[in-house]
């Protein structure tokens, strides 16, 4: 079904805003998916916050030209899915986990910051733990060290005082 001139111009405006608000562009090949597994797909990408869309190549090329996503404007040919998100790491996560258990989805290319990446680069973005994730990693590398000495402090504690008690003990039973 064919877009009227007025009806590309909202497409191409919706896409650009999110490509404003967005860290990273991943882009995949999906021919020979069928509806149902695009839809699982669109499923996962709602619930990672990826906005996934299916749009032409022109209509995509002009809206994000004069965005950092416009570095990946040459590897927009083909039949190809975009993702788009705010987390760095979602749209690239949400595309490698659904390639990984289909074949016919196929990674293509990405922009990141204001590069481009191939598809190893989508991939390997694509390996980084999620930002919640990392900031657990952080906080419990903050916590260690506290929990160490908190634990060395009452071991002393322990030591000591089953050490005063026992020659009381010994006196009191005597």
């Amino acid at each position: 079904m064919s877009l009227n001139r007025n009806e590309k111009a909202t497409v191409v405006t919706d896409v650009a805003a999110q490509a404003a608000k967005s860290q990273t562009l991943a882009l995949a090949e999906y021919r020979g998916l069928t509806v149902a597994h695009l839809d699982a797909l669109r499923k996962q990408a709602r619930e990672k916050g990826v906005y996934l869309h299916v749009l032409k190549n022109t209509l995509a090329r002009r809206a994000v030209a004069g965005t950092p996503f416009e570095v990946a404007s040459e590897s927009m040919v083909g039949p190809l899915i975009y993702g788009f998100s705010e987390d760095a790491v979602a749209a690239a996560k949400v595309i490698a986990d659904f390639a990984k258990g289909n074949d016919k989805l196929v990674i293509k290319a990405g922009a990141l910051n204001g590069k481009a990446l191939n598809a190893d680069g989508v991939k390997a973005l694509a390996a980084v733990p999620s930002k919640e994730v990392l900031l657990t990693q952080v906080a419990g590398l903050l916590q260690s060290p506290i929990a160490r000495f908190a634990r060395a402090l009452a071991a002393v504690a322990d030591k000591k005082g089953g050490g005063a008690e026992a020659p009381a003990a010994e006196a009191a039973a005597a």
